[in-house]
């Protein structure tokens, strides 16, 4: 039985999933993963539980959101790949972070951009550069956080014009 709450409805990935609510100490182990890369293997941990239960339980490959490549140097890293490396690691899937790429440098999302704003900042944002690699295959799309479900959705329309089967999401928390 297929339980929909009918808020990703207009979205293209297959099902969602998010650790808990963007609160109390999952919101604030999230904004230390920005500054804090080790608190990755935290938060993989609690994602795990999540990832092996359905649908996200029959994805065959992870990857990461990606970062553009100016706002990965900004940072250092970038948070999704920190947790979907170490998501990979303790599932043991395969990770594939290379086929996947944010071709557009988008704004920073503000707090005040309805869903709608952050849908158009994040169209055609992002673009398959392995399509061999994706095609037939279930994705598990990892992300810090889950707002609109804009960028994620951007992201999977992507893989699914690729050839990918599924996509599945997971983050640590949900807005």
């Amino acid at each position: 039985m297929s339980i929909r709450c009918g808020e990703c409805d207009d979205d293209v990935f297959t099902a969602a999933r998010a650790c808990g609510f963007y609160d109390g100490a999952l919101r604030a182990s999230v904004l230390e993963l920005k500054r804090q890369p080790h608190v990755a293997s935290r938060l993989a941990r609690l994602m795990l539980a999540t990832q092996q239960r359905p649908p996200l339980n029959s994805a065959n490959l992870i990857i990461p959101v990606p970062l553009h490549s100016e706002r990965e140097r900004e940072r250092g890293f970038n948070q999704a790949a920190l947790l979907a490396r170490e998501l990979a690691r303790l599932s043991q899937l395969p990770l594939d972070e290379h086929s996947v790429v944010r071709r557009v440098h988008t704004e920073r999302h503000r707090a005040g951009m309805d869903a709608r704003a952050r849908r158009e900042s994040v169209a055609e944002a992002f673009a398959i550069r392995h399509p061999e690699l994706v095609a037939g295959q279930r994705v598990l799309l990892v992300d810090d956080v889950f707002t609109t479900g804009a960028t994620v959705s951007a992201c999977a329309a992507a893989l699914k014009d690729a050839g990918a089967e599924e996509v599945f999401v997971l983050t640590s928390a949900r807005a």
